[in-house]
């Protein structure tokens, strides 16, 4: 009986995980319009009624979620299209400027541009490298990923080639702490970020030599 409950789990546990992932993600995407579209979704008839065991509420509901996510993807793909005309762009660029010139507005919007230009539209080998650097203290060590060069600054001042190493927690790999570390200090692996991300959230149980048991199913 253990056995079977574990295997069960096994299954389970990742499906369940994804599922709410993405629940998370699509109502945070649709919150700001589910007012507006439930509306007038609830004034067409053919939605206004039961569906298989979806009542009518959850008709429009889910329909609305629906419909919502399906422009916001045909609306990022008309930005991306119009945004490489040359009079778009001008006014891209001259939106852009005034953002920047917005008390406090502008410290987020630049940061967070920044960081999106950063992970989507340059082809910097950030966080592919993974290595293993001293932490907490130095008879200890843990799995790093680098993200670059430390700021000139901060090498300037230890008079040392600093890079900067993300050290991800246990097991939610998204947080973690940016530590500066000599280069002579970074042990490099022959490892992917993958293989890394699964020996964190596993709490060390999943490595490349142990990848995790195999689910084998018996026929009867």
């Amino acid at each position: 009986m253990k056995k079977y409950f574990i295997t069960g789990l096994v299954i389970l546990l990742p499906l369940a995980v994804t599922v709410a992932i993405v629940i998370f993600i699509v109502n945070f995407l649709t919150q700001p319009f589910i007012g507006f579209v439930s509306n007038f979704l609830s004034s067409l008839t053919p939605l206004n009624r039961d569906f298989l065991f979806l009542k009518p509420e959850q008709v429009v509901k889910y329909g609305s979620q629906l419909l919502i996510l399906f422009c916001l993807f045909i609306t990022t793909v008309f930005l991306g299209m119009i945004a490489r005309w040359f009079f778009i762009k001008s006014i891209i660029s001259i939106s852009d400027k005034l953002l920047h010139k917005i008390p406090i507005v502008n410290k987020v919007y630049k940061t967070t541009q920044e960081i999106i230009k950063t992970i989507f539209v340059t082809d910097k080998n950030s966080f592919k490298q993974v290595v293993m650097v001293p932490f907490p203290n130095e008879t200890s060590y843990v799995i790093g990923l680098i993200s670059r060069e430390s700021p000139k600054i901060c090498s300037d001042k230890t008079q040392s080639n600093l890079i900067s190493v993300l050290v991800p927690t246990t097991p939610n790999p998204t947080t973690g702490f940016l530590l500066m570390y000599d280069k002579e200090k970074i042990i490099y692996l022959d490892m992917t970020p993958e293989q890394a991300l699964k020996y964190i959230v596993s709490c060390g149980v999943i490595t490349p030599e142990h990848p995790g048991p195999k689910i084998e199913s018996k026929e009867p």
